[in-house]
């Protein structure tokens, strides 16, 4: 009713095994291959960190600086992948009684990446080796600015390089054109953890003084492992392979709640239990409202405080700043949704809107939510002082990434970079138009005459009478869940009508349908209300009705009592 295609995995899996098909069908054939996939640890997983290019050398400086007692600096980013990929190697280095200073710059200030002001600032505090973490793989100048400031740089990232690597003494990125490991789907947090692997590793090996000996014995990196699966839940990397093992194992020491900072947000947030949703959804937004807003500061200081009171007011004050996220963000994101109407009436393939003076801090949400509700790359950008600064998201078949990369090579935009699915931009204002033709001619050609396809991948279909607790629990094999490995989709067949109603302040609906069992399931529907299904729900005279569901099947605990519950997306008759 949506006007979404279903597309089905498979015709019916009614027969055979569910789960062995819906694990064919992402890729996971072999014995061998399922048994990882559904018991993913990081013994498993894990490979030589030395198979990354440079990581042998990154090793043995950073090894070295440790050893030395030289201070060292973490250069990172405002987001959760900067901020968890700081609070990590901070954390360490702090555990072997290392001088470490650490720098997030701030999104409007100074915005993504590193820049000669805080480098030279970095300098002058008496810093020998200055790390980059989830950034540093774009800056050519300020890594060559920082060798002339007298510092070694070892740059960490996961970004993808322009066609120059800068100069710095290491450069250990999964994504340059010479590595060959495999792991480019890894978030900057795991490419920092695999990097304090190393060190570990090299620094065990070397014969250090009793008390670093000591201390280097007392370190167990397994204890960072929420810190990791944290950031690369949150910049939604793919959850396979390595990460897959990262997340699944971070989850595990999350509910452990040894993480003070982590622990006191989950109760700030009402967390009970650790989920990828819930970092997804209630952490990240959480640490990530103070990079939008503000300093990121608060956030790392956060995941770094052993101090229970400051860990309160700190949760505190960024609960509060994500509500003012959201109140900007709802107010902003009603005119974009009125100027990328325009753009969608007049026929264009992508959508830019921009707007006077709007907050920085959430031009990437919004693009994300125009990008959802239109299936069309969606920029979003904002206007001040004669420049424009903007980022975009991107729909399956469409590589933004190199859209921004190919208008910095023409010189539409000053500066920009990303990834397939997401970039960042600024350019000046006298190329708005400009920039809005590259990008829609760009847009067209990837396209190559054909609109993004408008579809849901059906993971199975089944009666209605097969959604129970039991198929819950046989689902949950699959976690992790998330970019790379989605919650399967389901269709149940069968179903027939019996309630609906409003709930949650008049946009979403509940109700309950009959299985061919004789069961009831109860379902829920969010953002329906005033929609083809919502309404069709919602009408008594369809009481009754047969219907064919989409959507996702979770528990659902209420007093107490555990029952199935089925996440309605769409109908069909």
């Amino acid at each position: 009713m949506l006007g979404k295609a279903w597309v089905a995995v498979r015709s019916d899996d009614d027969g055979g095994d569910l789960l062995a098909n819906i694990l064919a069908a992402r890729g996971v054939v072999t014995d061998a291959e399922k048994e990882k996939f559904l018991n993913p640890s990081i013994k498993e997983y894990m490979p030589d960190p030395s198979v990354l290019t440079d990581m042998d050398v990154a090793a043995k400086i950073i090894a070295d600086a440790i050893v030395e007692r030289q201070k060292i600096a973490i250069y990172g980013d405002y987001d959760v992948d900067g901020i968890t990929s700081t609070a990590v190697f901070v954390k360490y280095l702090r555990a072997l009684d290392v001088d470490v200073v650490w720098h997030l710059p701030t999104r409007e200030g100074e915005g993504y990446g590193l820049n000669n002001a805080a480098v030279s600032e970095i300098a002058n505090d008496n810093v020998k080796l200055m790390i980059t973490v989830d950034c540093g793989i774009s800056g050519v100048a300020e890594v060559e600015f920082a060798k002339q400031c007298g510092m070694r740089v070892v740059v960490t990232d996961h970004h993808s390089p322009d066609s120059v690597v800068p100069n710095a003494d290491a450069v250990v990125n999964p994504k340059r054109s010479d590595d060959t490991s495999g792991l480019n789907y890894l978030a900057g947090v795991g490419v920092a953890f695999l990097t304090l692997v190393a060190v570990n590793r090299e620094l065990k090996s070397r014969h250090l003084n009793a008390d670093m000996a000591q201390r280097l014995a007392d370190i167990n990196l397994m204890n960072f492992m929420d810190l990791v699966a944290l950031g690369t839940i949150c910049d939604t990397m793919p959850l396979v392979g390595l990460n897959r093992a990262f997340v699944a194992t971070g989850l595990k020491v999350m509910a452990l709640r040894q993480n003070l900072g982590i622990r006191v947000l989950m109760d700030v947030a009402g967390i009970k239990h650790p989920s990828v949703y819930a970092a997804g959804f209630a952490l990240g937004p959480r640490l990530n409202a103070a990079g939008r807003l503000d300093s990121a500061a608060p956030a790392l200081d956060l995941l770094l405080t052993d101090n229970p009171l400051i860990a309160q007011d700190l949760a505190a004050k960024l609960h509060q700043m994500n509500q003012e996220r959201i109140d900007i963000q709802n107010a902003i994101m009603l005119r974009a949704i009125d100027m990328a109407q325009h753009c969608c009436e007049t026929g264009h393939c992508s959508l830019f809107v921009c707007g006077d003076n709007w907050h920085g801090g959430v031009m990437g949400i919004i693009a994300g939510r125009l990008k959802d509700k239109y299936n069309l790359p969606a920029c979003v950008a904002t206007k001040s002082d004669g420049v424009i600064n903007g980022s975009g998201r991107s729909v399956p078949g469409i590589d933004l990434g190199k859209i921004i990369h190919d208008a910095l090579a023409a010189g539409i935009v000053t500066e920009g970079g990303g990834h397939a699915a997401a970039a960042g931009f600024s350019l000046a204002e006298d190329k708005e138009a400009e920039f809005c033709a590259f990008l829609e001619q760009a847009v067209k050609e990837q396209l190559n005459g054909e609109m993004p396809a408008q579809e849901v991948i059906v993971d199975a279909m089944l009666d209605a009478g097969a959604a129970n607790m039991r198929l819950i629990k046989q689902l949950d094999a699959l976690e992790p869940f998330g970019q790379g490995n989605p919650e399967p989709v389901l269709v149940l067949r069968g179903a027939v009508l019996r309630h609906a109603t409003i709930m949650g302040g008049g946009a979403h609906l509940r109700g309950v349908v009959q299985t061919s069992a004789g069961n009831q399931l109860a379902f829920v529907g969010f953002n329906l209300v005033g929609t083809p299904v919502g309404k069709f729900l919602l009408d008594e005279e369809n009481t009754n009705t047969k219907i064919m569901m989409l959507g996702r099947l979770k528990e659902n605990e209420y007093n107490g009592r555990v029952s199935a519950q089925f996440f309605l997306e769409d109908i069909a008759i």
